[in-house]
């Protein structure tokens, strides 16, 4: 009989094997499978070794934190790979907060609740970014903590601290808070019953109190180690960051010519502006209309939106929506009423994503200019492919 201990035993084991065959990879063929990310954070944490600055480290664009955590990785050849395990661990972590909130679900049967939480557990894409060495997880750790300390017993205080410090770690879970704040207004009186200012009470007062405090804190902390590279690095780059190299993104053509120009003749800032369509919709009208009735689904959607309007998308990016797809999938019609539509999303998904690659690859490993007419047109099918998606998932709810 499946149990979830036996998936969960197994998501090990599968995760040990991909680690495995990675070290092997690494040693003896020519394509490592470790990704770059991870020899970035691993020079970062020997700068924080000895003493130093991670920012020595040129391309660290993450919290020293990060850097701290993975300080093992230079107790000697047997620890490099330190790393690699805690973010193993992390995503395992995920996957039990995961199938602990889909247990809330009480019409959930036994065997629908061990397909979806294996969604997660047994995903190799999953799988493959972690151990590959990709800190997504741990950031996916912070948010599930965040959302299970709220729904499973209500603690703001717990609940905004791990947001706060998810915050911390990457900028863009910041898009989840006002979802949380007006999903909390289904549990507690206004302060004042007027139109707008009513959606205003102590429970979401505190929340978002409690939220910015320990991203406050945080960055305070980080700032009197680290000074302006801190923030320089860490947040403001991401704000004109036109990084157009393995991106998805519909904005990848424009990003790569504007690298070309000089500052002089930089006329239109896209890498700003492309912050405008993304955030009024993840941020603004996506959880006006979902947080209130699902709010789990409502994250999903945001996370979906925010990453196809990103003008940076790599495959790591996409497990930042996976962590609420099984919950989503729960609750929507994709799996019963409108399954063709479910089949067809997928569909699209995989495929537009497999025409993107593929036109990479032939631009990358065997050297032909694809990038300005078949990677242009595939990024283009990508993010079409997305919007659709997006339109399908909203009427699924």
């Amino acid at each position: 009989m499946v149990t979830l201990s036996g998936i969960i035993a197994l998501a090990i084991v599968l995760r040990i094997g991909f680690f495995l065959f990675g070290l092997y990879q690494d040693e003896h063929m020519p394509v490592k499978y470790t990704d770059i990310d991870y020899l970035v954070f691993s020079d970062a944490s020997r700068y924080v070794f000895q003493g130093q600055s991670p920012y020595l480290r040129e391309t660290y664009r993450y919290t020293p934190l990060l850097a701290m955590m993975l300080t093992p990785n230079n107790w000697g050849p047997a620890w490099c790979s330190f790393g690699k395990v805690l973010f193993m661990m992390g995503d395992l972590v995920t996957g039990v907060l995961i199938a602990k909130l889909l247990a809330k679900d009480k019409t959930l049967s036994k065997s629908k609740w061990l397909i979806l939480s294996s969604l997660w557990l047994l995903n190799p894409m999953v799988i493959t970014i972690s151990t590959r060495g990709s800190s997504e997880s741990i950031l996916t750790v912070l948010i599930m903590l965040s959302l299970y300390y709220l729904i499973e017993y209500g603690n703001i205080l717990a609940s905004a601290f791990w947001l706060g410090l998810a915050i911390h770690f990457k900028i863009y879970p910041i898009i989840y808070l006002p979802s949380i704040l007006f999903y909390l207004t289904n549990s507690s009186q206004p302060i004042v019953n007027y139109p707008v200012i009513k959606l205003v009470n102590v429970r979401n007062i505190k929340y978002a109190t409690y939220t910015i405090a320990t991203l406050l804190l945080f960055n305070g902390l980080m700032y009197l180690l680290y000074g302006q590279e801190f923030l320089d690095h860490s947040y403001l780059y991401h704000i004109v960051r036109i990084d157009h190299r393995h991106n998805f993104s519909v904005y990848n053509m424009v990003l790569y010519y504007k690298s070309a120009l000089t500052t002089a003749s930089s006329s239109t800032d896209i890498e700003t502006l492309a912050f405008i369509p993304q955030l009024l919709l993840s941020g603004v009208i996506i959880p006006l209309i979902f947080a209130k009735k699902d709010l789990l689904s409502c994250l999903f959607i945001q996370t979906f939106t925010f990453v196809t309007f990103n003008k940076v998308i790599t495959s790591q990016y996409f497990i930042w929506f996976l962590i609420f797809l099984p919950h989503f999938l729960s609750k929507s019609n994709l799996l019963h009423t409108r399954r063709f539509h479910g089949i067809f999303v997928l569909t699209l998904w995989i495929v537009s994503q497999g025409c993107w690659l593929y036109n990479a690859y032939r631009l990358e490993f065997l050297g032909e200019n694809t990038l300005d007419y078949a990677l242009f047109n595939s990024s283009l099918f990508f993010f079409l492919s997305n919007c659709i998606c997006i339109g399908e998932f909203i009427k699924s709810l």
